[in-house]
């Protein structure tokens, strides 16, 4: 089987979510709290991951990525807590 890749949600300080891709998602989210990851959560930290899944390729991650970032909050939610995750 080649690399996963996966889509992951953060939830960020302020309470919203991040949603991204990434190969290896523990230093993804050691980036971000770190303030080197993405723009959107360098000002948002500390970030907590709350769901990650993984893909067979990447376009399916970041199709993944995209679908929930073009999401109103009220499915970000739903998918979420459809997942089991509460935050």
């Amino acid at each position: 089987m080649a690399k996963p890749y996966y889509f992951y949600v953060l939830l960020c300080a302020d309470g919203t979510f991040y949603g991204g891709f990434t190969d290896d998602v523990g230093q993804r989210v050691a980036t971000h709290n770190a303030g080197r990851g993405a723009k959107y959560t360098k000002a948002r930290r500390p970030v907590r991951l709350l769901y990650a899944e993984a893909f067979e390729d990447k376009h399916d991650a970041l199709s993944a990525e995209w679908h929930f970032k073009h999401q109103a909050r009220a499915a970000k939610e739903a998918f979420l807590t459809a997942h089991g995750i509460s935050w």
